[in-house]
């Protein structure tokens, strides 16, 4: 059964930090979360009066980050002790659980700064973990050029899961929800893989336009997946004539051609949901107001790391 598009819309312009321009796509008035995904920023730009004030030392309570970094650098500081700078294709992990300060600043590369920054969740018996931060250079992201899935000329980059249920799984591990995180580039042709019936995500495109189950997504859309397993992507930009299938082999129908003009881009998330009370105040993220009511106090008090 096809995975269901239950909703498509637009990402939405915002600031955050010191006045950094950004794209939310997950966490904006229409799309709140989208549980285990709390937000989803982008950050794109080549004008660094946009970015480069970056974000000022802020706390975090209750949840996960992630920083990927497409293009450009992004440098790393907080109350742990911890201290890392990635650069191009590279990934920022941070666990805030019981509370963590930290601070990112921006850097470009060949004058363009993109990159990305997720949240997400943790469940109720997590949140006040130790504080924790790795970095993950672009050399341990698994690359994936040739596989059954790509029916035409594509590149997964594994950050979270197992693609397709083959090959090296990414560095990023959440075995809770089964997260799966990858960045994928189809320049031409089809790909088609399946999530797990149970999980819930979405994929956003950054460039290009694509056919995600029959339903267009332009750049700057997101579209929400719901129940089913089967995605079938198509590059919009081509025009193809491969016969696709699932895992099992099983036949589910053609597409007609094949010819690059433009590449697509996007990021597909899948996980299992929590399916616990979700209640956010700004950078903290616990299951009772009374949680939250005790951060901002632990904070402001000077107690909270």
């Amino acid at each position: 059964m096809n995975k269901q598009v239950s909703k498509i819309m637009n990402g939405m312009p915002t600031q955050d930090g010191a006045g950094v321009n950004l794209t939310r796509v997950i966490g904006q008035p229409a799309l709140r979360n989208l549980d285990p995904f709390l937000m989803l920023d982008e950050i794109r730009s080549d004008n660094p009066d946009d970015y480069i004030a970056g974000f000022p030392p802020h706390p975090h309570k209750g949840f996960e980050t992630l920083s990927y970094m497409v293009q450009g650098s992004m440098e790393h500081n907080d109350s742990t002790g911890g201290h890392g700078l990635i650069t191009s294709g590279g990934v920022q992990y941070m666990t805030a659980g019981k509370g963590i300060v930290h601070s990112e600043t921006p850097k470009q590369d060949s004058g363009m700064l993109f990159g990305f920054q997720l949240w997400l969740n943790l469940p109720s018996k997590d949140k006040l973990q130790a504080p924790r931060y790795i970095d993950i250079p672009k050399e341990n992201i698994p690359v994936i050029s040739e596989s059954p899935a790509i029916k035409g000329k594509g590149q997964v980059k594994v950050i979270a899961g197992q693609f397709n249920g083959e090959g090296e799984i990414g560095p990023v591990v959440r075995d809770d929800i089964q997260a799966e995180i990858y960045d994928i580039t189809l320049a031409s042709g089809v790909l088609e893989t399946s999530i797990l019936d149970e999980k819930r995500g979405f994929i956003y495109v950054y460039q290009g336009e694509i056919t995600v189950n029959g339903s267009k997504v332009a750049a700057k859309q997101v579209a929400v997946l719901s129940e089913g397993e089967v995605i079938n992507i198509k590059n919009d930009h081509t025009d193809t004539n491969f016969s696709t299938q699932t895992h099992s082999g099983r036949h589910i129908g053609s597409h007609v051609g094949i010819s690059e003009e433009s590449e697509a881009g996007f990021l597909l998330l899948a996980a299992k949901p929590i399916g616990e009370p979700i209640v956010q105040y700004g950078p903290f993220v616990m299951n009772k107001m009374s949680e939250i009511d005790t951060a901002l106090k632990d904070y402001q008090s000077g107690h909270f790391v």
